[in-house]
């Protein structure tokens, strides 16, 4: 089974310290991962290898991103940083911190997917070797030329084996010989510079067998979500021809990254006779919506089983990896099991060992998830087909923020079940705690309550800013009515921020912490924290993919979110429906986006949810605040 895929090392793991990755490991082997994505200290074989080659080191590092991006600089989608040069300590530091890793995987009898050389090099390379056979790839993310258009060496270029034999080699030299499955991804949303069909036969062949001069027993690992995301340019010929130039099946293994909602096994034909891996993907960007297809998880991938010769396991390929654990363990669960699991069995069982030792289990526990279970969970819309996202994290705007759908536009935030159904959910967990108080020391009730109660502001804060822009478009719109909603809209988001930040795992300033954990250097600490900001905000240096990785954590709620909603607002009130004009209005928002990423006075606000507060104290207050929310 296999775990993990490549934007998660950034989304989630990007400045885990081995104490994190150390629990995750346990947590792998637990539900029997046995084919881990192992990808941390790439850069450092990178800068070797490309010292070789005669670059210096300023040519290096200029091509590396921040720690928050590298997934995508691995891809060939960005180049270069827009916080700050990426550090050699760190690049050090990663390095080590792999050396455990993968030591930790081996011990637990797990095989470590690890990197190789893919082709995307600095743009030094013309100058090293001049005649070297280069191409510059496409723009991605809308982000300015000179973050992306990645220089790539193609793999008929002697070079390209050349350096593939190096780095394989300095790899196995670092970590031992542990592996000899790479991973390696050449077209993730970059198209190609030909779809002539000869051509991409041989830039996969020339690839594998680069791989194959570096190790003879080599495994290329690829993901498939090229064949969906640029589905236009990946014709069923031109699939065909790319894997094809892999002669031999079993030295290629495909991940289906996305196989509970977008399949690609069926119409390549079983990826042409390849091995493959029936992935769930359910995460974009960290979105933290309650969100998952149960059935699509356990009936569909035994039906993939009995219809696909070639598929040889199961895995999550998740972009972030925080929340709605039940559905990567019911996936996981699932690859044990020759028929599809009974969820209501499973779910049963599942929160008698979620809440085991904090005294008897009330049936209104049982019930509460039953009920999560046939609504929450069970999303059949095939409209709808990831994690949600929820709309006070997004920019504000009058328009084009309820509905909408991904993954193809940037962001989903349509919700799958009736929200009157978690308001129920809500009521017999927290009355569950009235006749067992013990509850409250269990910390996975705890984190639950935390998740629910932020779900369920999050639907409430829908029929708010509903009642907002209705009464901003009616002829006899006032400013008092505009203030008196937006008052409300600005104190539920105030509230949903202070029960947060009673969790550490719902708070920028545990997220903050570890950007700066690694490091003594002030001055490298404040890079890598902009690096986080700018990740769940902006992304990109001027909002390219804005919002597109947001959190509902407790001090980004109350020092970014709330500020632009008071900005918005503020800005219906004194611009008539008429004169309302979007670009003004996301001019004023990105003055102020872009003070936050810089960390311009919000340093010494978000480590307020550092304050330690009863979380039943909370949710009392906050139960009695708003009754209407919770059905009261």
């Amino acid at each position: 089974m296999l775990t993990e895929q490549i934007v998660t090392f950034s989304y989630t793991t990007a400045f885990w310290t081995w104490n994190e990755w150390e629990l995750e490991l346990d947590w792998l082997a637990l539900r029997g991962v046995n084919l881990p994505l192992a990808w941390v200290g790439y850069e450092k074989i990178l800068v070797e290898i490309y010292r070789e080659l005669g670059m210096t080191d300023t040519e290096i590092l200029s091509f590396f991103s921040g720690p928050a991006y590298q997934s995508w600089n691995r891809f060939g989608n960005i180049q270069g940083s827009w916080n700050g040069e990426l550090p050699m300590e760190w690049i050090d530091a990663q390095s080590e911190l792999q050396k455990n890793i993968t030591r930790r995987m081996v011990e637990l009898g797990m095989t470590p997917v690890l990197p190789c050389f893919t082709g995307f090099v600095p743009p030094a390379i013309r100058r090293v070797l001049p005649n070297a056979m280069v191409v510059n790839g496409s723009s991605w993310g809308a982000l300015p030329t000179q973050y992306t258009n990645v220089t790539f060496l193609q793999p008929l270029d002697p070079a390209f084996t050349m350096m593939q034999k190096s780095f394989i080699s300095k790899q196995t030299a670092l970590y031992g010989n542990i592996t000899h499955i790479y991973t390696l991804d050449q077209y993730n949303e970059n198209n190609p510079e030909s779809g002539d069909l000869e051509y991409l036969r041989s830039v996969s062949h020339n690839t594998w067998q680069s791989l194959k001069a570096a190790d003879s027993d080599a495994v290329w690992m690829m993901q498939g979500w090229l064949f969906f995301a640029l589905s236009a340019f990946w014709t069923e010929e031109r699939i065909e021809a790319y894997l094809g130039g892999v002669g031999n099946d079993k030295d290629m293994l495909i991940i289906d990254i996305f196989s509970e909602s977008a399949p690609q096994w069926q119409r390549t034909k079983s990826y042409f006779g390849k091995p493959w891996i029936w992935c769930q993907l359910h995460n974009f960007g960290g979105n933290m919506g309650l969100y998952g297809q149960i059935e699509d998880v356990t009936v569909n991938p035994i039906e993939a089983l009995a219809d696909s010769k070639s598929l040889i396991g199961f895995g999550l390929t998740m972009e972030a990896q925080e929340g709605n654990e039940i559905m990567y363990d019911l996936l996981l669960d699932q690859a044990w099991s020759a028929s599809p699991i009974d969820t209501e069995t499973y779910f049963h069982n599942w929160v008698f060992r979620r809440y085991s030792g904090t005294g008897e289990i009330s049936k209104e526990v049982y019930t509460a998830w039953d009920e999560i279970r046939a609504t929450v969970y069970n999303n059949t819309n095939s409209s709808i087909i990831a994690v949600t996202k929820s709309i006070f994290e997004l920019s504000p705007s009058i328009s084009n923020m309820l509905h909408l759908q991904g993954p193809d536009g940037p962001h989903s935030t349509i919700i799958a079940y009736d929200p009157a159904d978690l308001i129920s959910v809500w009521n017999l967990l927290f009355n569950a705690s009235r006749t067992n108080p013990k509850l409250w020391d269990n910390p996975a009730y705890q984190y639950d309550m935390t998740d629910i109660t932020r779900q369920v502001f999050s639907n409430a804060f829908i029929g708010i800013y509903t009642s907002l822009i209705n009464a901003y478009a009616s002829p006899n719109s006032t400013n008092e009515t505009l203030s008196s909603i937006g008052t409300n809209l600005v104190a539920l988001l105030r509230t949903l921020d202070s029960v947060l930040s009673t969790n550490p795992t719902f708070s920028l300033s545990t997220y903050l912490s570890e950007a700066s954990s690694s490091t003594e250097n002030a001055t490298l600490q404040s890079i890598y924290k902009k690096d986080l900001r700018n990740q769940i905000t902006l992304w990109g240096p001027n909002g390219e993919l804005n919002d597109y990785a947001s959190r509902s954590w407790g001090g980004l709620v109350n020092n970014y979110y709330v500020p632009r909603w008071e900005i918005f607002i503020e800005y219906l009130k004194a611009v008539p429906m008429q004169r309302y004009n979007e670009t003004e209005l996301k001019s004023r928002l990105r003055d102020f986006e872009r003070r936050w990423v810089r960390g311009s006075g919000n340093e010494t606000t978000v480590h307020r949810a550092q304050v330690s507060v009863e979380l039943s104290d909370v949710l009392e207050e906050a139960a009695g605040t708003w009754s209407g929310v919770f059905g009261k």
